[in-house]
Formats: C-alpha cells, sequence, structure tokens
C-alpha cells in the first residue's frame, strides 16, 4: 500500500502539470476583403492563394508528402444557383447520394442547418480513394451559402494521420466566423429597393416631330418625381406597354405584340444600362391581346396581366422563373358594374399594381376610376373607386404603389400627358410631373431591407444512415437496428443496401443498438442535429486480431482506479463475452508521454489489472483474459498538447481466440 501512495506522489504533479500547460499559440486570419476570419495554430503553415483556395493551412510535416491540410475558398455561386437554397427538401438527398458514389465511404457526419443569415452543411467522412488499395483519406469541412456567395473550410488527410492533425484541424474549422462587414447580397429576395422610379416613355421627339416609342425608359427620383428625368434610351428591344421592377433592381418586360404565341421576359439592367433576354416564357396571350401591364408582389414576384385582364400570370424569379397562371377570365365581370368599363370603345381596365393584401388595383383608361380585386378568392369589390382632381379625358395607362426608404407608400397614376399622385384617403388625384407613359414601374410593396428570422427548428428531422461492415465498408443488410431516446428499444428496418431513417427530436442523444452475428455489437448513443442528419454505424467484425478500444473507460488522474462512467463500456464487454463463451481477449493498457516511460508502463498495467478485476467480478473467467501495458509506446495521437493527448490514456482489447 506505501509503494501504491508513493506512486500516486509520483504521478500527481505530472497530472497538475498537464493541466495547467499553455495552450498552443494560434494566429488570426482575415481574407483580404475582410469578410471571414479563420483561427489556426501557428504550428501550421499559411499559404495564401494556394493550389486554387483563397488560403491553405499546412499541418507540420515530418517529411514528404504534407500530412493534412485545411483549406478555405470563396466564390460567387453561379447564377443558376444563387437564389437557390442550399438546405431544404431534398437538399439532403442529393447530398448524400454524391457522397454515396465514392469507393467504401463511412459517414461520420453530414447535417444541415438553416440560420436565417446564411444556410450551412457540415460534413465528415472517409473513404477509400483509390478502389482496392489499402488507404482511406478523411475529408470534413463545411459549405456556407450566403447571399449568394459560397465559402467552404474542408480538412484533407490520411486517416493514418488523423491521430496527429484532425483535433487542430477540426478546431481550425470550427473557428470560421463572419466578421460584422456587410456583404453585398447577389440574391434575389436579398436586394434591398434602391428608391428608383420608372416609367416607359410613349413618345419621343426626333427631329423635331413627335413618334411613338414604347421602348425607351425614363427614370425619376422618388424624393421629386418632378425634377428631369434620365433617360435610357431604346433600351428595350421590342414596344412594350408593361413594366415591372425586380426585388434585384432590374427591369422586367415583354413585348406589346399581339402574337399569339408565347413570350420570354426580357431583363434591364438600369445600373449597367444592360440588357438580355431571361428564359422565362409567358403562355400565349390571345389573338388580340397583349401583355399591357406588368407589378410585383411583397415577396418578389411578378404579375404580367393582359390588355382585356382575362389572363393573370405571376412569374416567381427566386425558384428559377417558374410561371404560374393565376386566372384566365376578368373577375371583374362578375361586377355589377361591368357593363359601365367593358362596352365596346370603353377602353381597358387592364392596367394594374398590387397591395400586400394581395389586391389588384387596376385603373379605368377612360376615366382613372380603380377597380379592386382579391386575387385569393378572385372577386372584385361592389363598387368603383373613383378620383376628383383628374382631367376628364381618357388615356389613363396604369397605376403604382410606390414605397419610400421611410416606408411611406404612395399611389401614382400615369395619366394623358401627367403623372399624378394619389391620396387613397381622399380618393383625390394632383399632378406630379409632365409626360405620357405607358406603365409605371418602382417600388412596389418593396421591404426596405431584408431580415430573414432563423426559422423555427422541427419538432423531428431524420436522422439516416446504414449499418457497414468496419472492416470492408459494405453494407450490413441482415443487421437488427434498435434506436431509442431512453433506451434502444424500436425496431428500425433497413433496406436493401442497409440503410435507415428514423424521425429525431433535434439536439436530444438517442441510444441505439446494431447486431449482427459474427460481429461486435454497437451499442452507443449519437445526438441529431438541428437539420437532416445522416450518420452510418459501423459493426466491428469478431475476428481473431481484432482490436476495439473501451469508449470512455476513464481512470482518476494518475491511477488506475475506474471512474464511475467507465460501467456502461465495461457492461457491454461483459456481455458480449458472455454471449461468445469461446472469446479469449488480450487487453491493452495505454498511457500519455508525459512523466517517466518506465512509470508509464507500470501505471498502464496496473489500469489492465483494474479492468480485468471488474470483469471477473462480472462473471467473466479470468482465463479467458490476458493483459499488457504498452505505456506510452503506441499513442493514438499526437502528445504535442492536452487536447490530443488524453486521446492516448485509454485501454483496448484484442480479440485472441474465438
Amino acid at each position: 500500500m506505501k509503494a501504491f501512495w508513493a506512486l500516486v506522489l509520483i504521478l500527481l504533479p505530472l497530472g497538475l502539470r498537464a493541466q495547467a500547460e499553455k495552450a498552443v499559440p494560434t494566429a488570426t486570419y482575415t481574407d483580404a476583403d475582410g469578410r471571414f476570419t479563420l483561427t489556426y495554430p501557428r504550428t501550421w503553415q499559411l499559404r495564401p492563394n494556394a493550389s486554387g483556395a483563397e488560403a491553405a493551412f499546412y499541418a507540420p510535416a515530418t517529411g514528404q508528402p504534407v500530412p493534412a491540410v485545411v483549406t478555405v475558398t470563396a466564390r460567387p455561386l453561379p447564377d443558376d444557383l444563387k437564389d437557390r437554397p442550399l438546405t431544404g427538401p431534398g437538399s439532403q438527398d442529393s447530398l448524400w447520394r454524391t457522397l454515396l458514389r465514392l469507393p467504401h465511404v463511412y459517414v461520420v457526419r453530414l447535417e444541415q442547418k438553416n440560420y436565417g443569415r446564411y444556410e450551412e452543411v457540415r460534413y465528415d467522412y472517409t473513404y477509400a480513394p483509390v478502389a482496392g488499395l489499402p488507404g482511406r483519406l478523411h475529408v470534413a469541412g463545411r459549405r456556407i451559402w450566403r447571399v449568394g456567395y459560397e465559402f467552404q473550410v474542408e480538412y484533407r488527410a490520411a486517416t493514418t494521420e488523423d491521430g496527429r492533425c484532425l483535433t487542430e484541424g477540426l478546431q481550425l474549422l470550427d473557428s470560421f466566423g463572419f466578421t460584422s462587414k456587410s456583404i453585398t447580397s447577389r440574391r434575389y429576395v436579398d436586394q434591398v429597393c434602391d428608391g428608383k422610379m420608372y416609367g416607359i416613355a410613349a413618345m419621343t421627339r426626333r427631329t423635331g416631330q413627335w413618334e411613338d416609342d414604347c421602348r425607351s425608359i425614363h427614370e425619376f427620383s422618388t424624393e421629386d418625381v418632378s425634377e428631369l428625368a434620365t433617360v435610357h434610351r431604346n433600351v428595350l428591344p421590342f414596344q412594350s406597354y408593361a413594366l415591372a421592377k425586380g426585388f434585384d433592381n432590374c427591369l422586367y418586360s415583354v413585348t406589346k405584340s399581339p402574337t399569339d404565341r408565347p413570350e420570354l421576359v426580357y431583363r434591364y439592367d438600369p445600373t449597367t444600362r444592360r440588357g438580355a433576354f431571361t428564359t422565362w416564357q409567358l403562355p400565349a396571350q390571345g389573338p388580340t391581346n397583349v401583355w399591357i401591364s406588368a407589378a410585383t408582389d411583397e415577396r418578389g414576384d411578378l404579375y404580367f396581366l393582359t390588355s382585356d385582364a382575362n389572363q393573370l400570370v405571376k412569374v416567381s424569379p427566386a425558384e428559377g422563373g417558374t410561371v404560374t397562371v393565376l386566372w384566365q377570365k376578368d373577375p371583374t365581370q362578375q361586377a355589377a358594374y361591368y357593363p359601365s368599363i367593358a362596352f365596346d370603345g370603353a377602353g381597358t381596365h387592364g392596367n394594374f399594381c398590387l397591395d400586400d393584401a394581395n389586391t389588384v388595383y387596376m385603373v379605368y383608361s377612360t376615366d382613372g376610376s380603380l377597380v379592386r380585386v382579391d386575387v385569393n378568392t378572385q372577386r372584385p369589390a361592389p363598387e368603383l373607386l373613383a378620383l376628383t382632381g383628374l382631367p376628364k379625358r381618357g388615356g389613363y395607362s396604369d397605376v403604382l404603389l410606390q414605397n419610400d426608404e421611410s416606408g411611406r407608400r404612395r399611389m401614382y397614376l400615369a395619366g394623358p400627358h401627367a403623372l399624378y399622385k394619389v391620396d387613397l384617403a381622399r380618393r383625390k388625384a394632383s399632378l406630379a410631373r409632365r409626360g405620357t407613359y405607358t406603365d409605371l414601374a418602382g417600388c412596389n410593396l418593396f421591404r426596405v431591407a431584408y431580415r430573414a428570422a432563423p426559422p423555427l427548428p422541427s419538432a423531428t428531422v431524420p436522422w439516416r444512415g446504414r449499418v457497414l461492415n468496419a472492416a470492408t465498408y459494405q453494407p450490413l443488410t441482415a443487421a437488427e437496428l434498435h434506436i431509442g431516446r431512453e433506451s434502444a428499444s424500436a425496431v428500425v428496418s433497413l433496406s436493401t443496401d442497409g440503410r435507415f431513417s428514423y424521425g429525431a427530436a433535434p439536439g436530444k442523444p438517442y441510444f441505439y443498438k446494431a447486431q449482427l452475428a459474427g460481429f461486435v455489437d454497437a451499442d452507443s448513443s449519437w445526438t441529431v442535429g438541428a437539420g437532416p442528419t445522416v450518420h452510418d454505424i459501423l459493426l466491428q467484425p469478431l475476428a481473431v486480431g481484432t482490436t476495439l478500444p473501451l469508449a470512455n473507460v476513464q481512470f482518476e488522474q494518475g491511477q488506475a482506479v475506474l471512474l464511475p462512467g467507465s460501467a456502461r463500456a465495461l457492461n457491454q464487454l461483459v456481455a458480449m463475452m458472455t454471449d461468445n463463451p469461446r472469446l479469449t481477449i488480450e487487453l491493452r493498457g495505454h498511457t500519455d508521454n508525459v512523466g517517466e516511460p518506465a512509470k508509464n508502463v507500470v501505471l498502464s498495467e496496473e489500469r489492465v489489472a483494474a479492468v480485468k478485476a471488474y470483469l471477473v467480478a462480472h462473471g467473466v473467467a479470468e482465463s479467458r483474459i490476458t493483459g499488457i501495458g504498452f505505456g506510452g509506446a503506441k499513442p493514438a495521437a499526437s502528445n504535442a498538447q492536452e487536447v490530443t493527448r488524453k486521446l492516448n490514456r485509454r485501454v483496448e482489447f484484442r480479440v485472441t481466440g474465438i
């Protein structure tokens, strides 16, 4: 006993010294634009603009090749991806399917989450880069989509280097974070309205004569629409009556020609003064109709209406330009006043705008009265909304609800040779500026600033994975799998390729147990992330020579006294040896490299003896267990710092007979 306490007194200062050890010195990397930072160990070499990445961090090398590298890249997403979500329905499946195409892949983690300001997918997997040859590659990283850009931080190393490099590599990944500097969004739904208002000029003066135009656009300042307009001359490739302003501050239009065929929507950017056709196609409008007006709703969707008001369609830019037909018959035909606005020669009432209650305001071209229709119910208001202050002669060609930067809403009406400002509460119009315009576009219901709240967590999210052979990484379709919140109680079926899916509460640990004859039971727990999660389960073959760790078997500092938390793993080993009465094992004890090597060997042997005593006390024959202590001679991880050194203080068992 005196010798035992002497050993404790010798080892105790070593434990205290390890706890007081200073952290590894670190440095901070900030990208050239000041958008994000990372913290990396100073022992890792930083190389900006290396191998196509914005920066690469190389682990300390003792030879060639470099043992591990963490790369960080930042790039604008392609136009066909910048408005799409990284997370959401279907995205998890597509990412998982991509990984499953890798040879002998084991998915440690694939987890997605939408934080509102940005979306993130974290992944961690190993695979065989060359099928049929030994050696596996470990890849872990984060893909983050924010405002139309992708940021990716990724660790890559041979699995043989994980013990030395993985912990610091994962810390480097976790350190990635955005700065307070704002990033101008490239995504359609994130844009902030620039406050400008536009009108298609109906006439232009050439060589002293007024001529039809409908291709030039006038740009007004909403602070004072009476100021001189900025003219974008002949920027539309066709004559147009319809114009809408999108969330990206670009203008969208279609030809006014009665072609009765599908029409492509044209996009014009007033900032660059460049335009091009989109791939968004409106349906045929009828042999005597034209697309006469356009508007934008508070979600950024674009609406186009025909001159007879019989066809209203919606285009959703944030969904790749999906086109939806909302109605194919003029709803005002249900109204009692319809005969008074629809007789031959009465003029159109198809020019319109939208409010935030999804009400269409259409202007009757003959006298400027407003017609209101609920888009959802397609029911018109029972009366016309007549306005005072307008000239009696006809020619009212559009109406616009325009938001200013303070959030105030104003209505403008394009009348004969003038633009009018409308006070809806008083039903009165007043002159705003001179000019003839066929259609108006502006910040119709635009949010002044976009603020996305993080989505509420789901009650359950899918935990998906496979049960795999830990030696070959092949699916074990005949395995039995149980999962549960308090215990592994629910039977979970496996598909023909070993896959499973289980609905679990985010952030909660779930116990699982996988069994198959000839394999060591997998009996552990897994905490599901905030979004859909993938985590494969490995079963180790029960074969002579197989070496397995005793997870969470821990001892008091510098002693061979088992801590209470060790019982679960030891009880699992007892159960396995009870179920396999011919199974014999060799316990293997390991320490870190702190202290004298000879004393570490003694400590590892004493810890092996403590584990053996536990097994024997629980009914395992002593003759079935041998043991050996290696001290610090066989490290599983780097001894350079405490965070990895503790991984070397472990006990394993090796199968010696079955």
